[in-house]
């Protein structure tokens, strides 16, 4: 069925829930993407698009980054301060 919630949240990324989200799967489609853009296989119009959509996945997963650093950076400051104590 291609109108079920499922596959449509599988198949658009910006239809994802952020509850939803995972880097581990997303970091997986960029790959698949980088492998069927590298295969020569894809119209030039289904590359752009292709490539536009793992542009977007790595801009999602560098922002999961830099927000899970920040929470890193606040925990070691948290732990420096108690031990100053």
């Amino acid at each position: 069925m291609k109108n079920s919630p499922k596959s449509n949240a599988t198949s658009d990324p910006s239809n994802r829930v952020e509850a939803d989200w995972n880097y581990e799967a997303t970091v997986a489609e960029v790959e698949a993407i980088l492998t069927q853009i590298e295969s020569g296989e894809l119209d030039l119009a289904d590359v752009f698009d292709r490539f536009s959509t793992a542009v977007e996945s790595l801009r999602q997963c560098e922002a999961f980054l830099a927000q899970r650093q920040k929470q890193v950076d606040l925990l070691i400051e948290t732990l420096t301060d108690e031990q100053e104590f």
